[in-house]
């Protein structure tokens, strides 16, 4: 693998002793099946995405969006592979895995009382050996970085005490807090309110922009993924029906694919006060 400019490629050696650059994806997931027992969840599904991206995932209730985060991130088993620089992260040990990748459910399953502090130096727990204690430097970036998220008062709260909303951005800040490449967002806007979804999908965006990173987040919200997402994957079934990009797919396609979802909706797009253009769902009837 050699990086040439801000891209990467594998390299392959010809009969001649020539090397041959080959572009590679930044993530990849090929021929990949997810099953819970004997039923298919997953099935032969297969995408890729580039570096810098957010790549939004839309498809209806029990479709298996969360299932397949879960999946590419080696949480539940699955047949296939999640490439990411072309090096498959389910043939990574557990810790080599989360030294690149990093998922955030809908809930955080912390049950202890713990400061919002140390939630945040879980974030280095793959570098740290058997009961090694995170260094000053490593206290000084989770301080940082809940900072970047607007808590930096609550460094010695009680996350317990917190609502569903912080605690979803106390581990958005333990996420953020060490340069992985990817991140795997189950529906991080489903305790935010209006405001703070925006700003949640801004701090991704942020943190995305820098060296080669990416980002897949499954949404709620149609109308945030269109407004935030340089790619929408459409499921359906365990399958992709469609990648879109909000930027360039036509409108009317767009709209038939939502409404495939949604239902009877149609998709419009309108400038706010700063003359910003962005998606807007009504409801139609029908």
């Amino acid at each position: 693998m050699q990086i040439i400019g801000n891209k990467i490629f594998s390299v392959r050696e010809t009969v001649r002793s020539c090397s041959i650059f080959i572009p590679l994806s930044f993530f990849e997931v090929k021929s990949f099946f997810v099953s819970y027992g004997t039923k298919e969840i997953i099935a032969n599904l297969s995408f890729e995405m580039e570096q810098n991206e957010i790549l939004g995932i839309l498809g209806a209730n029990g479709c298996g969006k969360t299932t397949l985060l879960k999946a590419m991130c080696g949480a539940l088993p699955s047949r296939g592979s999640c490439l990411l620089f072309g090096q498959d992260l389910l043939a990574m040990s557990i810790q080599e895995r989360a030294k690149v990748c990093s998922y955030i459910p809908q809930r955080s399953g912390i049950s202890l009382d713990i400061s919002c502090l140390d939630v945040v130096l879980m974030g280095f727990n793959p570098y740290l050996g058997l009961l090694e204690s995170p260094s000053e430097k490593m206290k000084e970036s989770a301080k940082k970085a809940l900072e970047n998220v607007g808590f930096a008062h609550l460094c010695d709260a009680n996350y317990q005490t917190l609502s569903e909303g912080q605690k979803q951005l106390v581990i958005l800040a333990r996420t953020l807090v060490y340069k992985r490449n990817i991140i795997f967002l189950d529906e991080p806007e489903s305790a935010l309110d209006f405001g703070e979804r925006y700003k949640m999908l801004a701090k991704i965006r942020n943190w995305v922009s820098e060296d080669r990173r990416g980002a897949i987040v499954t949404l709620h919200d149609p109308q945030l993924a269109l407004n935030n997402c340089d790619k929408i994957l459409f499921t359906r079934g365990g399958k992709v029906e469609a990648v879109i990009s909000p930027k360039t797919t036509p409108r009317e396609e767009i709209e038939k694919h939502l409404k495939n979802i949604f239902g009877n909706l149609s998709l419009h797009l309108c400038q706010n006060k700063q003359g910003k253009e962005q998606f807007v769902l009504l409801r139609e009837e029908a």
